[in-house]
């Protein structure tokens, strides 16, 4: 097989099973950390994946690298308007999830204050909760991009919520815990996204 046909058919073979599993262009690059233009480019025929990320996609799809390579159906070229009205509706889904949450805790402030009691520490417990949902559902949706980041800003929330409940007087030294538990997080995410950014540059020689 030579290698424009071998391209055409992997192209065939992964925008198949892209579809088929339900997965956006962007979504399945998240998953690679990879960029949803690159995916493009391997559904166009235009490139072919490494061995290693061919592997991943096999792992992802649960078939076989051969599978991926080997001829099963003509090669259609990807369908760009049905791929961002998907995307467009996963974004409206989290955004709902998000203010849903932020609304729940707004009635519960309002009940109580209506009882005459003003509980403004509501709104710490409001902010982590909204990144937590946040943070669960781009894992979900495997819109993890800037997942570092929305962890970072869940573990400060969690740093504000006990700084300003604990019964004593609000002890500053906490924050000189945030610091490196902050170094922490992006370290420990940024183990992966090296990994891959060797993948690529490997990928482009």
């Amino acid at each position: 097989m030579e290698l424009n046909e071998l391209k055409l058919v992997s192209a065939s073979n992964i925008i198949k099973l892209r579809t088929e599993k339900g997965l956006t262009q962007a979504e399945l690059g998240a998953m690679l950390n990879y960029s949803d233009k690159t995916i493009s480019k391997w559904e166009r025929g235009e490139a072919i994946p490494d061995a290693y990320v061919l592997t991943q996609l096999a792992e992802i799809f649960g078939v076989s690298v051969d599978f991926i390579l080997s001829s099963h159906d003509k090669w259609e070229k990807p369908k760009e308007n049905e791929v961002e009205q998907v995307s467009y509706s996963v974004e409206r889904i989290i955004a709902i999830a998000v203010v849903g949450t932020l609304t729940a805790f707004l009635i519960t402030f309002v009940t109580l204050w209506l009882m005459n009691i003003v509980e403004w520490r509501l709104f710490l417990f409001a902010l982590s909760a909204a990144i937590l949902v946040y943070m669960i559902l781009i894992c979900v949706f495997k819109r993890t991009r800037h997942l570092q980041y929305v962890i970072a800003l869940f573990v400060a929330s969690l740093f504000l919520i006990v700084y300003f409940t604990l019964p004593t007087a609000n002890p500053w030294q906490l924050f000189l815990i945030l610091v490196p538990a902050e170094v922490l997080v992006f370290l420990a995410c940024n183990l992966r996204i090296r990994k891959h950014a060797k993948e690529k540059k490997t990928e482009k020689t």
